[in-house]
């Protein structure tokens, strides 16, 4: 099982650092792969062993005129070389479109970064039914190479994340079965409200290879105690 936290708009440098030191202590213990991205304000040169730091957004050039963003210039620095592509908070909220998304993908794979891809749908996909639902998660599809070594997938319904409302099992695994026809090679995770009263329930679907967790992140020993409550 794979376990990534998406710390998004939480947590400071001097939290962040208390936390990597924290969890980085906790996991010596397991061999589960442990992605954690902080915001990119919190981003350091942290000493980790059995973590990997990525970034939660980056703009896709090397440097330049580009007010406000970060590149891989900067990410450099911090020897970053793994980044969440494809929230569906920047989709909805910030407005990137599928081009933009893929465009941006294929420059962080020729930079050789790790790549987790995020798709989901909203409630009124999925309840539209079958056909409408696999339309709408393929088409997120669109431009990306899944046959990339370095890419992770990470499935989360929309209307699960941050509400508090996990996706039943069988919503679950349904989903992971249809995206899994074409998603043949790379991890498939799920996010949408992963915690700790669910998350023995999920990973015993075989069909999840991992989560991609929010606020139940947020606490370095919550964040553990799912990673060992999954084994």
């Amino acid at each position: 099982m794979i376990f990534a936290a998406n710390f998004k708009t939480n947590h400071t440098r001097a939290s962040t650092k208390a936390y990597i030191q924290t969890l980085e202590s906790l996991a010596q213990k397991v061999e589960n792969p442990i992605y954690v991205f902080p915001p990119l304000s919190a981003i350091d040169d942290f000493a980790t062993s059995k973590l990997v730091v990525g970034v939660q957004n980056a703009y896709p050039a090397r440097n330049g005129a580009f007010t406000g963003e970060v590149g891989v210039e900067q990410l450099e620095e911090f020897a970053i070389k793994t980044i969440l592509i494809g929230h569906s908070e920047r989709r909805e909220i910030l407005g990137e479109s599928q081009e933009s998304v893929a465009k941006k993908f294929a420059f962080f794979k020729e930079q050789g970064f790790t790549i987790i891809y995020c798709l989901g749908e909203p409630l009124e996909v999925r309840q539209e039914g079958q056909e409408a639902l696999q339309e709408y998660l393929f088409a997120q599809l669109e431009g990306i190479d899944l046959s990339y070594e370095k890419l992770i997938v990470a499935y989360e319904p929309i209307w699960a994340i941050g509400t508090g409302v996990s996706a039943t099992t069988a919503d679950i695994r349904a989903t992971h079965q249809l995206l899994k026809k074409v998603i043949t090679q790379a991890p498939l995770l799920y996010g949408g409200s992963a915690k700790l009263d669910n998350i023995k329930e999920i990973a015993d679907i075989s069909e999840v290879d991992g989560v991609l967790v929010g606020s139940a992140s947020l606490d370095a020993h919550n964040f553990f105690a799912m990673i060992e409550a999954s084994r």
